[in-house]
C-alpha cells in the first residue's frame, strides 16, 4: 500500500508525509522535503523512504543538487537518498556520524564540524541555523520565497493527522502543540547547552515565515512565527 501523501504546499514546495511511530509506539509522523531552488536544482531534506512515487515526483521538479539531514537521528534514508542522486552534495550533521552503521555514505559538509560561517551553496535561497546546543543538533532551514520554516525535532505539532491520513485513524492519540506547557518542557528537557539554546532560538525567532513544515506533526500555515516563539519562550523571553 501506497501510504505516502504527496502535496504542493506552496509554490516550489513539496512534501512527502507517511506514518511514522517512534520506538514503535509513538505516532509522530515522518516527512520528507522538497524544494525547487530559483536556479532550477532540488533540495531535499529526506527524512522518508525513496518510493517510487516520491522519486518520480522529485524528478519532475529538476535535479537533485543538495540532500541534507536535519540532525543526528534523521539519517535512516540518506543511504538511498545518496544512491538514486550520487552527483547531489549531501549536507548533515557531525553528530550523525557516531550513529551510521552504513559507512559508504559520504558527506561533503558537515554541521558542528565545519566552521559556523560555511555557506554550502543554497544560501541565497535557504537559510540554516544548526542548534549546537540541542541534543540532537538540529538544523533549522528557512526558505525565503515562501516563507517557510523547514524542521525535524525542534518544533512537533501532533497528532500527525496527515502523515496517518492514509491509515487507521485511531492511531491519531497523541497530542503535543507549540503552544503547550508539554512542549515547552520537552524542549527544555533536551538543552545540552543553554546559551547556545536562547541564541539559535532568537535567531530564528528573527527570521520571516509564516509556515513551519515539521517532520513531525501537520505544517503549520499561517502564524508560524508565533507558534516558534510560543514554544521557544523560555529561550527568547
Amino acid at each position: 500500500m501506497n501510504d505516502t501523501v504527496i502535496r504542493e504546499v506552496t509554490k516550489d514546495v513539496w512534501t512527502f508525509s507517511r506514518p511514522f511511530a517512534r520506538y514503535g509506539i509513538l505516532p509522530m509522523g515522518g516527512r520528507s522535503t522538497a524544494v525547487k531552488l530559483s536556479d532550477g536544482n532540488v533540495w531535499v531534506l529526506a527524512s522518508t523512504p525513496l518510493t517510487a512515487e516520491t522519486k518520480s515526483k522529485i524528478d519532475e521538479l529538476g535535479r537533485v543538487k543538495y540532500i541534507v539531514n536535519a540532525d543526528a537521528v534523521h539519517y535512516l534514508y540518506l543511504a538511498e537518498f545518496q544512491r538514486a542522486y550520487p552527483d547531489a552534495k549531501l549536507i548533515g550533521v557531525a553528530d550523525t556520524l557516531k550513529r551510521l552503521s552504513d559507512r559508504t555514505i559520504r558527506f561533503d559538509g558537515l554541521w558542528g564540524r565545519d566552521p559556523p560561517s560555511t555557506e554550502y551553496g543554497f544560501e541565497n535561497d535557504i537559510k540554516h541555523c544548526h542548534f549546537s546546543g540541542f541534543r540532537n543538533k538540529d538544523v533549522a532551514f528557512l526558505h525565503v520565497a515562501s516563507k517557510s520554516l523547514i524542521e525535524a525535532d525542534l518544533l512537533l505539532n501532533l497528532p500527525a493527522k496527515e502523515q496517518y491520513s492514509k491509515c487507521s485513524s485511531w492511531i491519531l492519540q497523541a497530542t503535543l502543540k507549540p503552544n503547550s506547557w508539554t512542549h515547552q518542557k520537552v524542549l527544555q528537557g533536551l538543552v545540552i547547552d543553554m546559551e547556545a539554546m536562547k541564541r539559535d532560538a532568537r535567531k530564528v525567532a528573527s527570521w520571516d515565515f509564516e509556515r513551519i513544515i515539521p517532520c513531525h506533526g501537520d505544517v503549520i500555515e499561517r502564524d508560524g512565527n508565533k507558534a516558534w516563539r510560543d514554544a521557544y519562550k523560555f529561550f527568547i523571553d
